[in-house]
């Protein structure tokens, strides 16, 4: 069975037109040092009965901590991951400043084999990047939005 996820790519343009991407830092002790190729659109799984649109709404408000813009949102495609995840993506373009409040948090068990629990946050951190640097900072399976989001906005 396939596992499903369904997540969200806020893009916008600045001043000088270069396209810029919100992006998310994963949370926990193994992301905690990383940079490049630690980031990822805000996005987690869904069961097959549920919608993936509502999915990818649902996901960005618990990573973020607030609810995701209120803008026209457009199916950006479907990304097969190096895990054999498929990603839902779906694409909005904003104007508003987006803020990142606060992340819902999973257990781990931390130290390896400790026997001791942890709280962490999925995400640590969110943020707006130009799309030159996005490709970097991004996790590998997910570079290829970058491609299909230029494809969808080129004239």
């Amino acid at each position: 069975m396939t596992v499903t996820s369904a997540g969200v790519l806020l893009y916008r343009t600045d001043d000088a037109g270069v396209l810029q991407l919100w992006l998310v830092h994963m949370g926990g002790p193994f992301w905690a040092r990383k940079d490049e190729a630690a980031w990822s659109i805000p996005k987690g799984e869904y069961a097959e009965v549920e919608d993936p649109y509502a999915a990818a709404l649902r996901e960005f408000e618990e990573e973020i901590g607030a609810p995701p813009p209120a803008v026209e949102y457009e199916l950006l495609g479907e990304f097969r991951q190096p895990s054999r995840k498929l990603i839902t993506v779906y694409a909005a373009e904003v104007s508003e400043d987006v803020t990142f409040v606060e992340s819902n948090t999973f257990e781990l068990e931390w130290p390896p084999r400790s026997g001791k629990f942890q709280q962490f946050p999925e995400v640590d951190d969110a943020r707006w990047f130009p799309a030159s640097v996005a490709e970097t900072k991004l996790v590998k399976g997910q570079r290829p939005l970058i491609r299909a989001l230029r494809e969808r906005l080129a004239p």
